[in-house]
């Protein structure tokens, strides 16, 4: 790396990228409520698609992207990915129907999945094996902090103007991190390393990281850690306001949830060299399946009027947290376990490994958002027996390491 830009501003840049993901999604739950009122009347459910068909046009923008930067290089095509988020944010605010709202939120997916997508494959360009894990970590902890204030920005912004005006948030943000970028990240990928944009280049990269055992495991589970994060923030704003009556404390809550979790990626950064990635992704999913068990006992022992509304709350804002640490504790690493043996295809093997997981895990969000019924208990069934299956998983991916280290 260029001595210009110490490690530190490297990590602040590329946490500043991934920031922008969340932003995008968290800063728009305390919308859903008015969007849902004036563009879905008939079925204010709907509205909960603004999260999945953003994070939808990220994972299918991820396919390209990082294939576009081994031709072209990592820095042109983040930049040219921050000026489709940017435009496609300007045509959110202005949307007259929820369905040209949502198409804006895909191309803003879109958008993002070059600065996003593309961040991952500069990481990689530059750190291997734990020592990259750390950084994802550092990173991580970012994309947990910002839900801390996004719906607190977003609940400021709505009550002086209105939801719309939170795109044009999204647009300031954006084209700042750009400039930063533009001026400040040297170009990481060396001309000998670049490559001729072939579609059955993307093809064969997609191969030969879904052949590898142990890359697509990690890419399953990755996929059903981040079902379960999305399927969360789908419903969670729904959850505080018709199950427990908390709408107008939800940015608050949700911050502290949010501040609380952040912990689990400075958790991970001092344990992951010294316990392993798969040992920590193991450990978070087992506790997992335990606290969801919980919740989902309580959810029905509340229905039927056994546990105090207070209890019930508490409960849920608990395993709230923990959806939301286990997201610190595995998804940087089940990145990294996926990106250590591809690193002579590093930028296709980003964007094959992220897409895969990011579309994968918005099909399983989506049916579980539309199954909200007043109550947790959908969420917490399907977030139940997408843990059971990461575990299982798990399980398999450490017998197949054993197996190939011996």
């Amino acid at each position: 790396m260029s001595n210009a830009m110490s490690r530190t501003e490297f990590i602040a840049l590329m946490a500043m990228l991934a920031a922008t993901v969340a932003l995008s999604i968290d800063a728009m739950l305390p919308a859903l409520p008015q969007i849902g009122a004036e563009l879905s009347p008939d079925n204010v459910n709907r509205a909960q698609l603004i999260v999945t068909s953003f994070v939808l046009g990220m994972g299918l923008g991820t396919f390209v992207s990082g294939p576009l930067s081994d031709t072209f290089g990592r820095k042109p095509v983040m930049l040219a990915g921050a000026a489709i988020y940017i435009v496609a944010a300007f045509v959110a605010s202005k949307a007259q129907s929820l369905e040209v709202l949502l198409v804006a939120r895909v191309v803003q997916g879109l958008g993002a999945s070059g600065p996003r997508g593309v961040a991952m494959a500069v990481v990689r360009d530059l750190y291997a094996g734990r020592g990259m894990a750390k950084i994802l970590s550092f990173i991580m902890m970012v994309f947990a902090l910002v839900p801390a204030i996004a719906p607190l920005l977003g609940d400021i912004v709505i009550d002086i103007w209105n939801w719309r005006a939170v795109f044009y948030g999204f647009v300031g943000f954006s084209a700042v991190s750009a400039i930063w970028l533009a001026t400040r990240l040297p170009e990481t990928l060396d001309p000998s390393n670049r490559r001729t944009f072939k579609p059955q280049a993307l093809r064969s990269a997609m191969i030969e990281v879904l052949s590898h055992p142990i890359v697509r495991l990690s890419i399953i589970v990755q996929t059903l850690s981040f079902a379960m994060l999305f399927s969360m923030l789908s419903s969670v704003q729904q959850i505080y306001d018709i199950t427990f009556g908390r709408a107008e404390s939800f940015a608050l809550w949700f911050g502290v949830v949010a501040v609380i979790a952040a912990s689990s990626s400075l958790l991970n950064a001092s344990l992951v060299v010294r316990l392993g990635m798969m040992v920590l992704v193991r450990g978070m999913l087992l506790a997992q399946v335990i606290i969801t068990s919980a919740m989902i006992a309580i959810s029905f022992a509340a229905k039927a009027g056994h546990v105090p509304n207070d209890v019930y709350f508490a409960a849920f804002v608990f395993w709230q947290v923990s959806i939301f640490f286990q997201a610190g504790m595995t998804i940087g690493n089940l990145a990294a376990i996926a990106q250590e043996p591809m690193g002579h295809i590093a930028g296709m093997a980003a964007s094959v490994i992220s897409a895969v997981a990011t579309v994968g895990a918005v099909i399983l969000a989506v049916p579980v958002g539309l199954l909200f019924d007043g109550t947790p208990i959908p969420l917490a069934i399907a977030i139940f027996l997408e843990a059971a299956a990461g575990l299982m998983l798990m399980r398999l991916m450490m017998q197949r390491d054993a197996a190939h280290a011996a």
